[in-house]
């Protein structure tokens, strides 16, 4: 059997920018994906990105629509609860876990991603803030030392990726979401599972209500404008 390379193929890096640009809103909901332009733009054959649509369209990032080809699925306001849902109580148990078994490896490795979280948001990418907050909740699931927990949240990257574009794109809550973080660290680094627990529930349940919000105003917004243009007619 031929060893695999962990080197990422073209598709990997091909499918992966087409999730920073859906993650950093150059293609908004309902865009268009046009295969060949994203060749074009990223220098590669039609081959690879067409590899990589498939994948999304499976994964509910892309759909099809009916003479148009891919489009950029929209965000559903359910899912988002759920997964959120999700997030809080698995978030919140792997920090407690953190605390109880890894508090003094927390405080040699976290304060870097930190010090690391806040220069992204400096940066103003978010590309960068998403990688870095990645790594930072990356760092908390290895910590916790139940490896189950990385593999329940990667099942739900993808889409986590995509609400995180959105709730970073906001002016300031990139650098509430660095402050949070830093007092989640704290609790871990003092071994106090109780209030570590109860930070990342409330990081992620703040989050969650951020979005849902905004995602309703959007829709509240679109059923006034649809209905006066009616009203117009």
């Amino acid at each position: 059997m031929k060893e695999l390379s962990a080197t990422p193929t073209v598709v990997d890096r091909v499918y992966q920018a087409i999730i920073t640009e859906i993650s950093e809103g150059k293609f908004s909901p309902g865009s268009r994906i046009i295969q060949e332009q994203i060749a074009q733009k990223l220098g590669v054959s039609r081959q690879p990105v067409q590899q990589a649509l498939l994948l999304l369209r499976n994964q509910g990032v892309l759909q099809s629509a009916p003479g148009r080809g891919l489009i950029v699925a929209p965000i559903d306001l359910d899912y988002v609860k759920n997964l959120y849902d999700i997030r809080a109580v698995v978030e919140g148990l792997a920090c407690a876990l953190a605390a109880k078994e890894n508090s003094a490896l927390a405080a040699k490795q976290g304060p870097k991603l930190i010090k690391n979280g806040f220069s992204a948001v400096k940066s103003g990418s978010v590309a960068n803030m998403i990688a870095a907050d990645m790594k930072f909740h990356e760092l908390i699931y290895s910590l916790s030392g139940n490896p189950l927990i990385q593999l329940e949240m990667d099942a739900h990257w993808i889409q986590t990726q995509r609400v995180m574009g959105e709730v970073l794109m906001r002016d300031e809550t990139p650098r509430n979401i660095w402050n949070q973080h830093e007092l989640i660290l704290d609790a871990i680094i003092k071994g106090d599972a109780a209030d570590a627990e109860r930070l990342a529930r409330e990081h992620i349940t703040t989050a969650a209500k951020f979005m849902i919000q905004r995602m309703r105003s959007a829709a509240d917004s679109t059923a006034h404008a649809v209905a006066t243009a009616n009203n117009v007619a």
